[in-house]
């Protein structure tokens, strides 16, 4: 009887690890078909259809939905299969059986759904199929975040699904989540990759059209003249859209008149020049269409000028055109013709074009205005040069025409002879100012800087200004270090000093004073001072004293007197100060003496050099 019970308790044993083991190769042989089948694919769309079709084949189930949780949204979206169609609907969290397993993360197993609160019947109704039995797990990633639900409904071979299907369907999830993971991963992948194609290829251009830029700017700054801006601008553009050729059309300012450049890339000489007229050719018709695209057959268009585009020594085949922009008008219009290897230029060119000619526009509108601004500054200047010269015309021809009187009422032939060479001394002096006009005009400025006796040079300057101050109640007080020496430019500095001395001359002229120059070395300075005892400087012209064209309504002034003196102070690295009161004014000139350092320096080190020499070759 023992026995019989053993024997009975054994084979239920071996029945249930039976069981058991079909159990695990069943879950072993779906994982690994499913296995099988998710590496097929990294597609989301086909991966999705391919695990409900297996889900629904191993759990021998009437229709299987997987939702996936929407990142954005928060809601499941669906996957519903009709057959060999795929729906999709959506679910909020919390909502239905769905809806619950996302919430709480754990599988529900239902032998009727309509006897469940938990399920929303309203699914059935809108797709006419009728749910029994029910079985939903999570889908986890490997974080273990939910990251959708996938379910099985109507058990086929029995009445509901089994505690063996749950397992299945928990192994299935976990593999199928991991698969869904990856597929999300690849296409984020493939579509950052492709987003990083783009970017690249957009950088790519964008290097491409600021490399042309800078090439053309570059070239475009170098321009001496309108015929290089054209040939930088042609040369650059054909390049760029390997064009055969380019072409470029202005209208001249003032006239209005069409000149035509014709620009042969194969021919790196200046561009052909004429003129043209309104209408004739591809660029002019530019000028009144905006923008021309003759992709092809060119030669046969009716804006085609055998005159103008005939000057190529190509066919013209193609051609893209576009005015260049101006504040009014079109300035002109810009071209290129016949690309390379016989194609047609494209959309790409075009607005490769287009980048050029906005920038060429800009460079001929600034190199015009450079022109304008050029021609305005030399009328100016040479206005202003005129009035310089012409003021300090004024001292030699004064003390010339003082000395030709003297001349002609001496007899002493010895003086005459003193007088003429004061005259010609004069003369020197114009000459030199003749020599700075004619540097200055050609925008050198030097400075002659020499050794100076500062006793002789103010005695010359005595006899000069006793001329001015002839028949005048004025008095010339002179305090100079006599043995004092200075290097400046001497014929400037007797300008700086004549025109002071005149200012004070003409400031007293009707009731008299006295002038007084000063000059001493102050350290390595040289100091000099000019003043005088008349009315003192205007009060409304104090702020603007050193400006031209400044005057205090002298007559004949061209307020030129002391924005001259100023300049020749500053020439020689020094600076000047006014002071003024009822009682009169003083200017004081300060100059750094540092070419008489230079030398005294110079001279010592060659003294100590010979004196270390004398001690290296006692004789």
């Amino acid at each position: 009887m023992a026995s019989r019970d053993e024997d009975q308790t054994a084979r239920i044993e071996l029945g249930t690890l039976r069981a058991a083991l079909a159990r695990e190769t069943r879950i072993s042989q779906a994982l690994r078909h499913v296995g099988l089948a998710l590496g097929t694919t990294l597609d989301l769309d086909d991966l999705l259809e391919l695990i409900l079709e297996k889900l629904t084949e191993l759990l021998e189930a009437e229709r299987s939905t997987l939702y996936l949780l929407d990142e954005t949204s928060g809601d499941l979206v669906s996957r519903i299969v009709f057959g060999s169609e795929v729906r999709s609907i959506r679910l909020k969290v919390g909502h239905g059986i769905a809806g619950m397993v996302a919430k709480t993360g754990k599988p529900i197993r239902i032998r009727d759904a309509y006897e469940d609160a938990r399920f929303e019947p309203e699914w059935d109704l809108l797709t006419g199929f009728r749910t029994t039995s029910m079985l939903a797990a999570p889908l986890k990633n490997h974080l273990g975040r939910t990251i959708g639900v996938i379910q099985v409904l109507n058990k086929k071979s029995a009445g509901q699904f089994t505690s063996e299907d749950e397992e299945i369907l928990n192994a299935l999830s976990t593999q199928a989540a991991v698969a869904i993971d990856n597929s999300r991963l690849f296409l984020s992948q493939i579509q950052k990759n492709k987003q990083l194609l783009e970017v690249k290829e957009q950088l790519e251009r964008r290097v491409r059209d600021l490399e042309l830029l800078f090439e053309l700017e570059r070239a475009t700054a170098r321009a001496a003249s309108m015929d290089d801006l054209v040939l930088a601008a042609c040369n650059t553009a054909a390049k760029a859209c390997e064009a055969r050729g380019a072409g470029m059309l202005l209208a001249e300012e003032g006239s209005g008149d069409l000149v035509m450049y014709v620009h042969d890339q194969d021919r790196p000489a200046s561009p052909d020049r004429f003129g043209i007229k309104s209408g004739e050719g591809f660029l002019a018709a530019a000028m009144r269409e905006d923008v021309i695209l003759a992709a092809d057959a060119a030669i046969h268009d009716r804006r085609n000028s055998p005159r103008v585009e005939g000057r190529y020594p190509f066919l013209v085949e193609s051609v893209i055109a576009i005015a260049l922009e101006g504040d009014e008008a079109p300035l002109g219009a810009i071209g290129l013709f016949s690309k390379r290897g016989a194609r047609a230029f494209s959309e790409e060119d075009l607005a490769l074009l287009k980048l050029v000619s906005a920038n060429v526009s800009t460079a001929l509108r600034l190199f015009r205005a450079s022109e304008e601004r050029e021609r305005s500054e030399r009328l100016t200047t040479i206005g202003r040069l005129l009035s310089q010269v012409i003021h300090d015309f004024k001292t030699p021809m004064t003390v010339i025409s003082g000395y030709v009187q003297l001349l002609s009422n001496a007899e002493d032939k010895e003086v005459r002879r003193e007088y003429a060479e004061l005259i010609l001394k004069q003369f020197d002096v114009l000459t030199s100012m003749q020599r700075e006009v004619l540097e200055f005009a050609r925008g050198e400025r030097n400075v002659f800087i020499r050794r100076v006796y500062l006793h002789k040079f103010f005695n010359d300057i005595r006899q000069q200004l006793a001329l001015e101050m002839d028949g005048r109640a004025i008095e010339l007080h002179l305090e100079v270090d006599t043995k004092a020496v200075a290097r400046f430019d001497e014929a400037r500095m007797a300008r700086a000093i004549h025109n002071l001395a005149r200012n004070a001359i003409e400031a007293m002229a009707d009731k008299g004073g006295t002038l007084t120059i000063k000059a001493h070395r102050d350290g390595d300075d040289l100091v000099i001072v000019v003043s005088d005892t008349g009315p003192g400087i205007p009060k409304e012209v104090e702020g603007r004293l050193f400006q031209s064209f400044v005057t205090a309504g002298k007559k004949g002034g061209t307020g030129l007197g002391l924005a001259i003196v100023k300049k020749i102070v500053e020439e020689h690295g020094g600076t000047i100060a006014v002071r003024s009161s009822g009682a009169g004014a003083s200017f004081e000139l300060t100059m750094p003496n540092q070419g008489e350092a230079e030398h005294q320096d110079a001279k010592t080190k060659k003294r100590a050099t010979t004196k270390a020499s004398a001690a290296k070759n006692p004789e």
